[in-house]
């Protein structure tokens, strides 16, 4: 028999019958009524099996429209969920990284078109504008370096002590990375 979605021929529909009269058959005197009720209560979803028509109109549609159309929720995006300290560091600790590299190719970008001691300049000219500007200079460079080094001494004690790797050690270890690198931080600002 031709199935189309969600449309069944009687044949079909006689076969799904007495295999569900034969499994409940199957199940022991006490089950039976369980089953029976949870079956009621609960319904039964709709099987659905995709011609070849409907299945290139599936392909057409995307995923918030299938959604849409079949009554289900959208899956809710990453940025509902409350990312654990752990999680926080080590994204922190990948972010701090790359800002390290791109810090460090700019610099060198600089000296190069700009020639020698332009990169000094650039810094000697930003310490002189005032504490509110030369300060937050000093934390945006300061940051990065201070906890992406704390962060490679963490990893390198949980290399050799794989003990410190507990979920509450790593996430007390989270916020005194954080605490640490701030603080710290903070101090180069009066520097």
């Amino acid at each position: 028999s031709v199935i189309c979605c969600k449309t069944f021929t009687i044949e079909t529909y006689h076969l799904i019958s007495w295999c569900s009269k034969m499994s409940l058959s199957a199940l022991s005197a006490k089950t039976r009524p369980l089953v029976q009720r949870a079956v009621k209560t609960q319904g039964t979803r709709a099987m659905t099996i995709l011609s070849k028509d409907s299945g290139e109109e599936y392909k057409k549609l995307n995923y918030t429209s299938r959604m849409k159309q079949t009554g289900r929720p959208v899956s809710p995006h990453v940025t509902i969920y409350a990312f654990p300290a752990a999680a926080l560091s080590s994204i922190t600790n990948r972010v701090t990284g790359v800002a390290l590299s791109f810090g460090a190719a700019g610099l060198g970008a600089l000296e190069i078109l700009g020639g020698s001691g332009t990169s000094l300049e650039l810094m000697q000219t930003i310490g002189s504008q005032g504490f509110l500007i030369s300060g937050g200079a000093k934390f945006c460079v300061s940051f990065p370096i201070v906890y992406h080094y704390l962060g490679a001494i963490r990893h390198t004690a949980w290399d050799y002590v794989p003990d410190y790797l507990e979920n509450t050690d790593v996430e007390k270890s989270s916020y005194v990375l954080f605490g640490a690198s701030t603080f710290i931080s903070l101090g180069t600002m009066f520097m």
